[in-house]
């Protein structure tokens, strides 16, 4: 990985902010008025093992026991177009929209019908799978806890992601560096409570809320630490209980058989600018041995 400065290392956060910001945003319907309403077979998945939004969705897919009902369409660990983009769905997006010029980035949610893009926005995409198509799984996005669910979104992305990405990005030795920190650990620590007298965050069923903030956990162990010095990695690591949470979740096949870590990698290793920190060798979980006889976690290779 390129050495950068804190701000060029912003910049490319912003930069790549923007590049995934969502281009589409249609919903399903629930009824035939909608013009995109809940039908089986009309609907394409586009997922990248390696996408944080994509992880989310396609163990949604999974719980929702959707295979038979809408394809999923795989896409290379790193992206081979600009701006993070894939050149295999330049012209879905072209067909989609006219002289369309943006990144052509994963997940998409498209419609077989009509040719056409039907929405690149992930936590649209969950909520639609779970509302309209989760007949045969687990109530994901339960109507009296959407309020709740949507909250926790927020604060993984904000507050996890968001708040791990920053501190990655200032370095330790930038004064706003431990304010960041301490958002992420405040947050982590608000979390680990919760558990305390729940499997689950909202209590004894595994909602979107624990999808979301596991693909977070994740994505700290795998991605974030790498830019974090050691002390605020073991800081990380310290909240035991999430961790087990952490654990007790890969080993459920929906989601251990979506993990696979050397995709993560290679992403992050090909299109990294920051600068690698003590932090990247302190492992908080070994996803390799999370895991049980029906599923299999592809270990990173060395890079």
């Amino acid at each position: 990985m390129t050495s950068t400065s804190a701000s060029d290392a912003s910049a490319a956060e912003t930069s790549a902010a923007t590049a995934t910001a969502p281009a589409f945003r249609g919903r399903i319907g629930s009824d035939m008025r909608s013009g995109h309403y809940p039908v089986p077979h009309r609907y394409r998945l586009y997922l990248s093992p390696s996408c944080p939004h994509c992880l989310g969705i396609a163990i949604t897919h999974s719980l929702l026991d959707l295979d038979d009902t809408l394809p999923v369409t795989p896409l290379p660990a790193v992206p081979d177009a600009p701006e993070c983009g894939y050149a295999a769905l330049r012209p879905l997006y072209e067909a989609s929209a006219h002289q369309y010029r943006g990144p052509a980035t994963a997940p998409v949610l498209s419609d077989d019908w009509t040719g056409r893009i039907v929405s690149t926005h992930a936590p649209d995409i969950l909520r639609d799978l779970a509302e309209r198509f989760g007949t045969r799984g687990p109530a994901l996005y339960p109507d009296h806890a959407r309020d709740a669910i949507d909250a926790l979104a927020r604060r993984c992305e904000q507050d996890l992601n968001q708040a791990a990405q920053h501190a990655g990005g200032l370095g330790s030795d930038h004064p706003g560096y431990e304010a960041a920190l301490g958002t992420l650990l405040g947050t982590l620590a608000s979390l680990e409570r919760r558990l305390a007298d729940r499997p689950y965050l909202l209590g004894d069923e595994l909602t979107t809320a624990d999808v979301q903030l596991w693909v977070t956990l994740v994505q700290l162990d795998t991605v974030h630490r790498w830019h974090l010095d050691a002390a605020a990695v073991q800081r990380i690591a310290g909240h035991r209980r999430l961790w087990s949470y952490a654990r007790r979740l890969a080993a459920l096949p929906a989601f251990g058989r979506h993990l696979d870590l050397d995709a993560i990698a290679r992403r992050h290793h090909a299109g990294c600018r920051g600068q690698e920190a003590a932090g990247a060798a302190v492992q908080i979980v070994d996803w390799t041995t999370a895991h049980t006889p029906e599923r299999h976690v592809t270990p990173a290779t060395p890079h």
